[in-house]
């Protein structure tokens, strides 16, 4: 973990330096680099895949349209767009826990999910959780998924861009959408951690 936050350090520095660059030679303005920031964090973005989350948790009919046609059903939603043609959902249940990968590159489905975490496109995560997925997510994400439960890897690609429908919790029927959009992070969205606590 040490290694991940050091390195979470090391890109955080260069980006800063790289931002700095680009606004000295007059590529960029400040503005540019805030109304781009903006984007990533309110109108794409792992957020979005929660809404459909919440959607399909709360609206059997969607659940089935997802499940049937993820693209579709994120469409209805005014989801959709590069690397979004052909997205799948995956749906974890009490006997199967799903984790998504793209062991050639960083395929990712970026409409649902947004920017795809750096951790995602590192050779050595895409390489040992289609291995060893159950020690990775102890070890790299401190997510223990029981043994009873069967952990099931998909590898995305450029044809198909896989994502993680979470479980609904327990005792969630009589929640309100804020409540439930609470619960879901992207980590829960890629298999690789569960859903937050609740508040």
């Amino acid at each position: 973990m040490s290694d991940k936050i050091r390195t979470q350090e090391e890109i955080a520095a260069r980006v800063k330096a790289l931002e700095s660059m680009l606004i000295e030679q007059g590529v960029m303005t400040t503005q540019a680099i805030d109304r781009m920031v903006e984007i990533y964090e309110h109108e794409v973005g792992p957020q979005l895949g929660a809404q459909v989350v919440v959607k399909a948790w709360t609206d059997p009919g969607f659940r089935e349209r997802l499940l049937a046609d993820s693209t579709e059903a994120c469409k209805e939603l005014g989801i959709s767009g590069l690397q979004g043609e052909d997205l799948v959902a995956l749906e974890n249940t009490d006997s199967v826990h799903n984790v998504i990968v793209c062991t050639l590159c960083s395929c990712y489905p970026w409409p649902v999910l947004g920017l795809p975490p750096n951790w995602y496109k590192d050779p050595q995560y895409r390489a040992a959780i289609t291995r060893e997925p159950r020690k990775v997510l102890r070890e790299a994400f401190s997510f223990d998924v029981p043994e009873s439960v069967e952990v099931r890897v998909w590898d995305s690609s450029s044809e198909m861009r896989y994502w993680v429908l979470p479980q609904r919790p327990a005792g969630t029927e009589d929640w309100s959408e804020e409540q439930l959009l609470a619960l879901v992070t992207r980590e829960s969205m890629i298999g690789v951690g569960p859903l937050a606590e609740a508040a």
